[in-house]
């Protein structure tokens, strides 16, 4: 099948995330984009809304009432919660491969998903289904999956950071602490008076610090990892800058002899975007703005007892995006990397 054009329908195509997969989709050699929806731009050019699309695509925004999606062989959703999951098993039934970027199905229990998302879950069957998109967890499963709960993106850079540490057993799961920052855009495309030049610009600030719907996402791959009972203080920060997540993590060595460089080398050798770098690094986030990567860097401070965990990723690349498209390759069968091969962008 690789050699064939994919059929692709994105439904939301106006928000970040959807002009994200138009840019990576259009460098992709076997993706046509055949239909993208928005109900709010219906009619109009995408290269009218979006000029660094000009030249590339010669496609409008169809009224998603009236798409052909069932003629495509793999929907994108970048849209909000609640639309992935409503128009799935139309979709399915259809033959149809559906990646999610939106939350409908992250979650497996379905009352989790309704206590941080404020819905009931329409399709509880094909939750149970669906496979959660991060390659570097489940990349066989993805392959033969009909349709993915593709990860956010605190959660990507957050679960890659310490799934070494878990999956090995050389920390304290109970007492896990993931500090994280993220550039505004991870917000989405919205007009809201914190995300505002002159609010968010020169300025730095936590926020749901009591809990944010990432939490649970974050613990359920870690608890997937590992026997103990993981336990994590998640506290999510707003940087003044347009892409990037950046995640501190903190955890407690209980194997004092462990090499925590040649663990995460071991575990991530031959993944394709995940970068483990050299001892004493500090990756920052323009080393992977626009690029597919995950760039990781294990500290011991002191030698002692805690390790200090770094993970960049783009939040709207390898954070979502990009790892859709990666999980769409592991799908139809084609090299991981196809289109995702650009290089980060700096400064």
């Amino acid at each position: 099948m690789g050699h064939r054009m994919i059929r692709i329908g994105i439904v939301g195509g106006t928000g970040y995330t959807g002009v994200e997969l138009l840019r990576l989709l259009a460098s992709h050699e076997h993706a046509d984009v055949r239909v993208i929806t928005s109900r709010t731009e219906a009619g109009i050019k995408v290269a009218d809304l979006f000029a660094s699309l000009r030249g590339r695509y010669d496609l409008s925004f169809s009224d998603p009432a009236k798409a052909d999606l069932k003629s495509c062989n793999v929907v994108f959703f970048a849209t909000p919660h609640g639309v992935a999951m409503a128009q799935a098993r139309e979709l399915l039934e259809a033959g149809v491969r559906i990646i999610d970027l939106a939350a409908d199905f992250r979650l497996k229990d379905p009352a989790v998903f309704e206590q941080w998302y404020g819905m009931a879950h329409s399709c509880p069957d094909l939750l149970a289904e669906s496979v959660y998109g991060l390659p570097e967890v489940n990349r066989e499963a993805i392959r033969t999956a009909r349709i993915i709960g593709n990860p956010g993106c605190y959660p990507t850079a957050v679960q890659l950071g310490f799934l070494p540490l878990l999956e090995a057993g050389v920390v304290d799961a109970e007492h896990l602490i993931a500090d994280c920052k993220s550039g505004v855009s991870g917000a989405g495309r919205k007009a809201e008076v914190g995300l505002l030049f002159a609010e968010a610009s020169d300025n730095f600030r936590a926020y749901s610090v009591a809990g944010h719907r990432h939490h649970p996402e974050i613990t359920q791959g870690l608890a997937n990892a590992c026997t103990a009972p993981v336990k994590l203080i998640f506290t999510p920060h707003l940087t003044p800058m347009i892409r990037g997540i950046h995640a501190t993590l903190y955890a407690r060595i209980t194997r004092p002899g462990v090499d925590l460089q040649a663990l995460f080398e071991k575990r991530y050798a031959g993944e394709p975007f995940v970068d483990i770098m050299p001892p004493g690094s500090m990756p920052d986030t323009r080393s992977v703005r626009a690029g597919n990567l995950c760039r990781i860097a294990v500290h011991r401070p002191q030698d002692g007892d805690v390790a200090v965990i770094l993970a960049v990723v783009d939040n709207l690349v390898k954070g979502a995006a990009g790892q859709a498209i990666q999980n769409m390759n592991l799908m139809i069968g084609l090299p991981e990397t196809t289109g995702l091969t650009a290089l980060p962008l700096l400064p």
